[in-house]
């Protein structure tokens, strides 16, 4: 039986207590799968998107006193950072293991990507699958399934992308844990990268001019 990616283990991290306790199991237990899974997908995507893609994990640097909650690698075209940028991720919390493409709060494409998928939906759209979700907010775990979105709500979120500074956007799919802790490192990254790719035109729309 070929072993599991993730484990209960690495669930399990997320309820230490105490910031210096959970940080310590995390970085022993979780951040060299996510390096891992780093590497591993920078090829997958670099090639795809015919430029180089840079994968960056968490470092909860900023902390002081409240222990992380979830954890993740991230991939940009930038090798500083990708916060400001489009970008891929996949990480976990103690509920699920998430993968998205996103534009979060820093990111400075958010309005026009906003208005390019309001005016250009169509082709950057139709592929998304319906059972992916939706997010608001990449600091709380979960999402709303597309298939229970109206285009009114889609196009609602979509203006407040545009509006809000604070708003975000990220698609994708959530793993319950369950499930991950079935997922061999092999079938994981077959995972991540159907979604990568499905999720690949709305990337191009965010950069589109």
């Amino acid at each position: 039986m070929k072993s599991s990616f993730f484990t209960e283990e690495d669930f399990h991290v997320f309820q230490v207590d105490g910031l210096d306790a959970r940080m310590a199991s995390l970085k022993g237990l979780i951040r060299p799968k996510l390096e891992l899974l780093g590497a591993d997908l920078s090829a997958f995507l670099s090639t795809h998107l015919q430029q180089e893609m840079h994968f960056h994990v968490a470092k909860h640097a900023r902390r002081t006193v409240n222990p992380p909650e979830d954890t993740w690698v991230a991939w940009s075209t930038n090798k500083r950072g990708y916060k400001a940028l489009p970008h891929f991720q996949v990480g976990l919390n103690d509920q699920e293991v998430f993968v998205w493409f996103a534009l979060i709060y820093e990111c400075e494409h958010k309005s026009h990507f906003a208005r390019q998928l309001l005016h250009h939906s169509d082709s950057a759209w139709e592929k998304i699958p319906t059972d992916f979700y939706l997010s608001e907010d990449h600091t709380k775990p979960g999402g709303t399934p597309i298939h229970n979105l109206s285009e009114e709500q889609i196009t609602q979120r979509l203006e407040r992308l545009q509006q809000v500074k604070k708003a975000e956007f990220l698609c994708g799919t959530l793993i319950p844990r369950a499930e991950a802790v079935t997922l061999s490192q092999t079938a994981l990254i077959s995972r991540v990268e159907d979604v990568f790719h499905a999720t690949l035109p709305l990337y191009h729309l965010a950069l589109q001019p």
